[in-house]
């Protein structure tokens, strides 16, 4: 649940999501693409979407069922709150904006998994996409981003899924061109 780990204020409950039926066949694991059109789907689901509790001085959540095994998650965003730069180590994942506006500052270099706590970025790795109402994106593993709901005014609601299951979850500090690893996450911290 990436974007929802430290928090005070939480709400957490399993939703099953019903996709449309088809021939059974032999669990597969999902693709980057799978799980973006799991969240796409999801995201659709305006009856689901309206359900989310939000409050306004922290993000709620929902734990989904997602696709081939993978965690899923539904996310609200009150203004002004964001993820800190982080990672989902050997994860790949996907999310969508289903309601307001999102915006993700990401690294476009891969990054060493082990062995470092500090390093220095250089020019040009930086992206930085905003994603409105039914944009999203997927990304594979090792993938260094944050997440922001910069209005100052309106909630914003997400999907995001993640296959295998998270294992850890990297935070990092960000000052200039400086990355620093702050703490490994692993799912006990956060169940």
């Amino acid at each position: 649940m990436c974007c929802c780990r430290a928090l005070s204020r939480t709400l957490i409950r399993t939703v099953h999501v019903s996709v449309a039926p088809s021939a059974p066949t032999p669990v597969q694991v999902p693709t980057q693409a799978d799980l973006l059109g799991f969240v796409r789907r999801t995201a659709a689901d305006t009856a689901l979407i309206a359900s989310l509790p939000l409050d306004p001085e922290g993000r709620t959540w929902v734990r989904l069922e997602g696709p081939g095994g993978s965690e899923a998650w539904l996310i609200g965003w009150p203004p002004g709150t964001g993820t800190g730069w982080h990672d989902h180590a050997d994860s790949v994942g996907a999310f969508l904006t289903a309601q307001g506006e999102l915006k993700e500052n990401s690294l476009a270099a891969r990054l060493p998994t082990d062995g470092w706590k500090t390093l220095e970025l250089t020019d040009g790795v930086d992206r930085e996409r905003r994603l409105p109402a039914g944009r999203g994106r997927s990304f594979g593993r090792h993938h260094v981003h944050e997440v922001l709901n910069e209005s100052t005014e309106e909630h914003a609601i997400s999907v995001h899924a993640y296959y295998p299951p998270l294992p850890q979850i990297r935070r990092y500090s960000r000052t200039g061109p400086v990355l620093r690893l702050e703490q490994v996450e692993r799912p006990e911290d956060w169940q």
